[in-house]
């Protein structure tokens, strides 16, 4: 008996919706992670990028423990010299909420070459409402 080992025309993904309200970001994240990667399918095969997609609504409704919505910092830099921009994750939830979850994700996929084919699969939204009904996600509560 051989092991399986999956090939990329032989990946089914199916669509799954998580919903942030409440929800502690880390882990959160933590269990959104599994289903990019696709480790929680039986064909997963670490070469091959088998996961799913992933929508996360709710994105403004994120919890942060003890005091890090102002002691927690986002940097981005643009690589010029005084390039460094810095904000709060309070700034951020204003701005732009959908960035937090990604970033909390992003950091937990695997630090290779198919990160940034995993990481388009996941949609971020801010509010309650998705552009993806036609794909008939499933409801992940957890």
């Amino acid at each position: 008996m051989s092991t399986y080992m999956a090939k990329k025309e032989d990946v089914e993904r199916n669509w799954y919706v998580f919903d942030a309200r409440g929800r502690n970001l880390g882990r959160l994240a933590s269990e959104i992670a599994p289903y990019i990667i696709g480790k929680h399918k039986p064909t997963y095969t670490p070469h091959v990028d088998s996961g799913d997609y992933v929508i996360v609504i709710n994105a403004a409704e994120v919890n942060l423990t003890g005091n890090k919505w102002q002691q927690k910092i986002y940097r981005h830099h643009s690589q010029y010299p005084g390039g460094l921009k810095e904000k709060t994750y309070e700034e951020l939830r204003e701005e732009n909420p959908e960035l937090i979850i990604e970033n909390a994700v992003r950091g937990m996929l695997p630090k290779n070459k198919l990160r940034d084919q995993m990481v388009k699969r996941l949609k971020v939204y801010a509010g309650a409402d998705h552009p993806h009904q036609a794909q008939k996600p499933e409801i992940i509560d957890q």
